[in-house]
């Protein structure tokens, strides 16, 4: 990638995308006017979880979402239980309000550039 004046710039590097799982059972229909597209999320390994080893929450501020789906999360959960969880930027980037609870909201997780 060339930027300005010749030097190359670093840009955030798609790794993964996804819907949010579980979306029906958490708090996002209570804050879906809130929400937009481009929007910051946060993600928060949870490890204890009963149901997966590997589960990660999708947090909007302090209001939980739901979570990565089983099939997308190891890797990210891997990077969050060592400590890198400032590796990752997650935006919103799909709201379809008509669509089934768990198809609602569109995530699109980035590598952060270093730098």
């Amino acid at each position: 990638m060339h930027g300005i004046r010749g030097r190359e710039t670093m840009k955030d590097c798609h790794f993964s995308h996804f819907n949010i799982a579980g979306f029906t059972y958490y708090e996002g229909a209570e804050i879906f006017e809130q929400l937009a597209i481009g929007a910051l999320l946060t993600m928060r390994a949870e490890p204890e979880n009963g149901f997966d080893p590997y589960a990660v929450e999708i947090y909007f501020q302090k209001f939980k979402l739901g979570y990565i789906p089983r099939n997308r999360n190891q890797d990210i959960h891997k990077f969050l239980t060592l400590g890198h969880d400032d590796l990752f930027v997650v935006r919103i980037n799909r709201l379809s309000p008509d669509e089934h609870p768990e198809q609602q909201i569109g995530v699109v997780v980035k590598i952060r550039a270093k730098g």
